[in-house]
């Protein structure tokens, strides 16, 4: 699997772990997964500009009931494409992403400021490594309060 920064590899030149650029050219829809806290939307500016080059964009609409259904979405849309497919996801969106990237149609993996756990890592492992400590006190009081 090719991890991709957005910016170098979707808008422009390409950064890779490996030196496949054939793969690279060979993409020509990329899907886009929103974070936790917004919706598919968050990615009505995006989405002009990648048409604009050429590529076929879909954005999925999460249900945000748990990460099992967010990934069978987003395994449903990879299953309508022909591949091979670029995943970009946004924060939350990452670790849909890393899970839904196990897809053979699966070319690369975008994090567009998100979370991206390693091998067996939670979500919530991932995003306590960049909260303030404040978040961590101020939750813990709250549930000593209740």
């Amino acid at each position: 699997m090719k991890c991709y920064f957005l910016c170098s590899s979707v808008l422009g030149a390409s950064y890779e772990k490996s030196k496949d650029i054939h793969t690279l050219e060979k993409i020509k829809t990329i899907i886009l997964v929103h974070g936790a806290l917004s919706d598919a939307s968050i990615w009505s500016g995006v989405i002009p500009l990648l048409e604009s080059k050429g590529f076929r964009v879909v954005a999925v609409q999460l249900a945000l009931t748990s990460l099992a259904e967010d990934i069978a979405i987003t395994e449903r849309a990879l299953a309508l494409e022909a591949g091979p497919v670029l995943l970009a996801g946004h924060w939350y969106g990452g670790v849909v992403i890393t899970e839904a990237g196990n897809n053979p149609k699966v070319a690369g993996l975008v994090y567009v400021a998100a979370l991206a756990p390693d091998r067996n890592e939670s979500a919530v492992r991932s995003s306590m490594l960049f909260l303030p400590p404040i978040f961590f006190a101020t939750s813990r009081l709250m549930d000593m309060a209740s």
